[in-house]
């Protein structure tokens, strides 16, 4: 496998995506991105994507080319299958647990999706106000950190991170008040911000791609109450 040469099918915004990025990195493996337009998928991307969705994970080696969908299958093969510090708990107790909180990261995405394409003020109060209930639930989950399970980065954290990159824009745009209180997720957050792989999974225009999504989808968020100034400049 440490011959194998690996290629990321991707989107720029894609937090699934960047999942698989940071895995790979925490690996130390070198990898190729290639980015799709989700609006017109090629016609190669779908004969290799069983349910046309990003990211794949191409290996190519001595047996051919071969293709995983899905990230958490694909964080759990980089983890298995390359050398480097293991992202999963030895503890099959503890190693299930975190594949719980992988899939509760994957239902505050679903939150967030509403929250930046929603044009209802009802939907996106309703979801902000699941948000902040579903981060009080991991602040009470989470110890001393810096990472989810205290001092070894994990594929939790691989998860969670491109979930506080999107607050890193929303933060410019609107006091939603969803970690309030919360110092732990806040010191957690704080702490993945600072990572090498988790800066590097996402290009530097990541702020201005996001908020062209936003304004392409006319979001309330950028019109909803307790807006910041100066609402559309990100910096």
């Amino acid at each position: 496998m440490i011959e194998s040469t690996f290629t990321l099918i991707s989107h720029h915004l894609c937090p699934y995506v960047q999942r698989a990025a940071i895995a790979l990195m925490e690996k130390g493996a070198k990898f190729e991105r290639v980015s799709i337009d989700l609006s017109a998928k090629p016609d190669w991307f779908l004969d290799i994507s069983p349910l046309g969705k990003v990211p794949l994970l191409r290996i190519d080696g001595a047996s051919g080319s071969r293709v995983l969908f899905e990230s958490a299958a694909i964080c759990e093969f980089i983890d298995e299958a390359l050398p480097g510090p293991r992202l999963h708990p030895a503890d099959p107790f503890v190693r299930a647990r975190h594949r719980g909180w992988m899939e509760f990261g994957s239902s505050i995405l679903a939150d967030i999706w509403v929250l930046e394409t929603t044009t209802d003020a009802r939907a996106f109060a309703t979801k902000r106000q699941s948000l902040a209930t579903k981060f009080a639930q991991i602040e009470a989950e989470l110890q001393d950190g810096p990472f989810f399970a205290g001092q070894h980065f994990s594929i939790v954290d691989a998860v969670f991170a491109p979930i506080f990159r999107y607050f890193d824009v929303f933060d410019a745009i609107i006091d939603h008040g969803i970690f309030d209180g919360l110092a732990r997720v806040i010191a957690w957050r704080r702490g993945l911000a600072a990572r090498a792989s988790v800066k590097a999974a996402v290009a530097a225009d990541y702020p201005e791609r996001l908020m062209a999504f936003l304004h392409k989808h006319d979001a309330i968020l950028l019109a909803a109450p307790g807006n910041r100034p100066m609402a559309r400049s990100v910096r």
